[in-house]
C-alpha cells in the first residue's frame, strides 16, 4: 500500500524543540572550539617568549597569561595557603595526593605582593616544619609561568579560609589571609627549579589542554540529522490513516 508524507502536529512540535536544542548544543561547542583554538595559540606564543621581569604596572592582563616571567622579592611564608587537591606522579609512576603551596612574595621593586604557586607537596608536609629547608629566606628571584587566576568552577566546593583549605583562587580572600591590602592580578607558577629538601615540587603548570569540542559539535549535529531522518521516516503513513 502506498504511503504519503503526512506529519502529525504533536510529534512535529516535539521534533522541532529537540532539534533546536541539539543545534544549540552543537553551535555552543563550535564557539568553545574557536575559544580553545585561540587559547592554545596564545599559550604557544606566550611559551615561546623569553622570560621577562614582571613589570610594576601590569597592563593588558590577558596578554600576560602563560608568559614566562621572573619576580624578585621576599617570601611571606607565615601567610602561605594550600590549594587542592592536586595529584603528582612521581618518578616511580605512582600518583600521590597532595596540595599546592601558595606563598605571597613581597616584591623588591615596590610593586606590591604577588602570589606564587610554589608547587606540590604531599598531605603530610602541610606543616612548614616538615619542609623547613624549602622555606627560602631573604631576597629570592623566582622564575615561572604567569597565569590569570581561574574563577570558581561549577559544583566546586567553597574555600575554607579558617582551615587554610582552598579549592579556587579567591584573590581578595587570599589577600586577607595574607594580611595584605591586595595581591597582584596575576599568579606566578614557579618553574621546576628544585627547592632545598625537595619540596615544594615546582613546574606544575598544565600546558596540555584537551580540545575535543569539534567531536562534541559533530556528535550533537549528527544526532540532529538522525532525529530529522527518524521524523521523516515516521511521518510517511498509509493513505487510509487520518492526519491529526
Amino acid at each position: 500500500m502506498s504511503r504519503q508524507f503526512r506529519p502529525r502536529l504533536i510529534p512535529t512540535i516535539a521534533m522541532l524543540a529537540a532539534l533546536a536544542i541539539l543545534i544549540g548544543l552543537g553551535t555552543w561547542q563550535m564557539d568553545r572550539l574557536h575559544w580553545k583554538t585561540d587559547l592554545l595559540a596564545r599559550i604557544d606564543a606566550g611559551m615561546k617568549a623569553a622570560p621577562v621581569p614582571l613589570p610594576v604596572q601590569i597592563e593588558g592582563l590577558a596578554s600576560w597569561d602563560y608568559r614566562p616571567a621572573t619576580v624578585t622579592g621576599t617570601f611571606l611564608h607565615d601567610a602561605e595557603a594550600f590549594i587542592g587537591p592536586r595529584l603528582y606522579t612521581g618518578p616511580d609512576g605512582r600518583a600521590q595526593q597532595g596540595v599546592h603551596v601558595l606563598t605571597p612574595l613581597r616584591r623588591a621593586d615596590g610593586g606590591g605582593v604577588v602570589l606564587v604557586d610554589r608547587g606540590w607537596i604531599p598531605l603530610d608536609r602541610r606543616d612548614p616544619a616538615t619542609r623547613a629547608e624549602g622555606q627560602l629566606a631573604g631576597e629570592v628571584t623566582i622564575a615561572g609561568i604567569l597565569r590569570l587566576p581561574t574563577e570558581r568552577a561549577w559544583m566546586q566546593p567553597d574555600n575554607d579560609p579558617t582551615a587554610n583549605s582552598w579549592f579556587w583562587f579567591d584573590m581578595p580572600a587570599l589577600a586577607r589571609h595574607a594580611g595584605v591590602d591586595a595581591l597582584a592580578p596575576l599568579l606566578l607558577q614557579a618553574d621546576a627549579s628544585p627547592n632545598p629538601g625537595g619540596y615544594p615540587v615546582g613546574g606544575r603548570t598544565i600546558l596540555q589542554l584537551k580540545n575535543d569540542h569539534l567531536s562534541y559539535a559533530l556528535t550533537w549535529y549528527g544526532l540532529g540529522l538522525t532525529l530529522i531522518g527518524v521524523y521523516i521516516a515516521a511521518s510517511f503513513r498509509r493513505k487510509d490513516e487520518s492526519a491529526e
